[in-house]
């Protein structure tokens, strides 16, 4: 058995994701790291309370054998582009070398449909450089999702998601074939994606999960 180390438990994947792994019988340790404790409680739960802009100053016990990132925001709620890129690059990749140094050979991380390094849009941006920078670090296995618009409970609701997903939900009977990436996907399918793909063997080198293929993974043959 394993440790999971997690970052995003409070948001949307992330908080469903702490669920699915405090009941998964292939770990017996939990280990939650983010600004404030999540909201559940349970036997092989630990928190660690720290600030990502100062993690090399933790001195809690982080040892995992997986690391599990959920961190993201958006431009709206960080306040600004740099805020944004704060959590969305620095946090990210803070989070990714604590989880190396604390001995994780896999990482799982939710980035985001449409990421691309050379993308001239700047949220699209940011995460290609993140997915980029996250494969210099080497980890025997790095996993990427890349979902589409995420359904869910937020306890922020975002207008514009909702607007979204209205869209996407008249026009899915529609989106077919290579279309099918671009439906909208429920956020506990992403976490159980995640959580699935953590039980394939060790040292797989880069994966790269579209939105569709995310829900063949975590869905339930939908």
């Amino acid at each position: 058995m394993g440790t999971a180390l997690i970052a995003g438990a409070s948001g949307l994947v992330g908080g469903l994701l702490l669920e699915q792994l405090l009941a998964a019988a292939e770990y017996d340790r939990v280990v939650a790291l983010g600004r404030r404790p999540p909201a559940v409680t349970h036997a092989k739960l630990e928190t660690v309370t720290a600030d990502f802009a100062t993690l090399d100053q933790v001195r809690a016990d982080l040892r995992c054998t997986d690391a599990f990132c959920c961190l993201g925001t958006t431009i709206k709620a960080a306040g600004s582009r740099e805020a944004f890129r704060a959590v969305d690059h620095a946090a990210v990749l803070a989070f990714a070398w604590a989880a190396q140094r604390a001995g994780a050979e896999r990482f799982f991380f939710v980035s985001s449909m449409g990421a691309d390094a050379q993308s001239r849009f700047f949220y699209n941006r940011v995460k290609g450089e993140t997915e980029e920078a996250l494969q210099v670090l080497d980890f025997g296995t790095l996993a990427i999702f890349r979902p589409s618009l995420l359904l869910g409970r937020r306890a922020q609701p975002r207008s514009g998601e909702r607007v979204m997903a209205a869209v996407l939900w008249l026009a899915e009977p529609l989106m077919l074939g290579r279309l099918r990436k671009y439906r909208a996907i429920e956020a506990g399918v992403v976490a159980r994606a995640m959580l699935r793909c953590s039980f394939g063997r060790p040292g797989q080198g880069v994966l790269v999960f579209p939105s569709d293929e995310i829900q063949d993974l975590g869905g339930f043959g939908a």
